[in-house]
């Protein structure tokens, strides 16, 4: 079946502007695939009320963009999206690294039905979607990275999904303003790695990521 492209023509090359202009390679699947996803959005959008964003070409800038723009930070195998919602980072993501692994969690039906509906009309076969909890989700094996984007403070994130992450592991949090009061509350388990300063094409606001590992030293001081 064919991907469902959004019917208005200027969409694409404002996305191809923005990856452009963030130095993203893409391919023109990959291109296609992201309107796809896009398209998909703004009719479940209608009745589901996803997101509170309705005009496509913000929903370009503030949804697959923004979440774009931390590509070059990304690593690991198996990654994790927590409190994914509509899917984002999470899709955007998988498009571009076909070679990682995705889940998504979220705790409301709705959003994973559509996630569902994203996986299988986009053919995503390294996603997968959980209805759940984050604290009642207790995977087999680790992952390598746990990432949100304004799911909770970066504290909650870390003591929420501790559970979820290799000993090797990296918390990855999307923030807006630069969160030095909540950096200040997060354990002493726990260090932050790097904090960098996304640019996002047609965006004002700021945008950070927050990288976060196990204090090695501190655990093993501990134990």
């Amino acid at each position: 079946m064919p991907l469902k492209l959004p019917a208005e023509p200027h969409l694409a090359p404002i996305l191809e502007a923005g990856m452009q202009q963030m130095e993203v390679e893409y391919s023109s699947e990959q291109r296609d695939m992201l309107l796809a996803y896009l398209q998909l959005l703004m009719t479940w959008n209608k009745a589901y009320n996803l997101t509170a964003i309705r005009d496509p070409g913000e929903m370009i800038r503030l949804h697959l963009l923004d979440s774009l723009a931390v590509l070059p930070h990304i690593s690991g195998k198996r990654l994790i999206d927590v409190g994914t919602g509509a899917g984002l980072p999470g899709i955007p993501l998988a498009i571009m690294c076909p070679e990682r692994d995705f889940t998504l969690l979220d705790s409301n039906g709705k959003k994973t039905r559509f996630l569902f509906q994203a996986r299988c009309d986009l053919g995503l076969s390294n996603l997968k979607e959980i209805n759940s909890r984050v604290e009642n989700h207790q995977p087999v094996v680790p992952y390598d990275a746990v990432l949100s984007r304004a799911f909770t403070s970066v504290a909650d994130m870390v003591n929420k999904c501790s559970h979820l992450l290799s000993p090797e592991g990296l918390f990855l949090a999307m923030k807006g303003k630069f969160p030095q009061s909540e950096l200040s509350e997060v354990g002493k388990d726990y260090k932050v790695n790097a904090s960098h300063t996304l640019q996002v094409p047609g965006v004002d606001g700021e945008r950070h990521l927050i990288v976060i590992s196990r204090d090695v030293q501190c655990t093993s001081n501990t134990a």
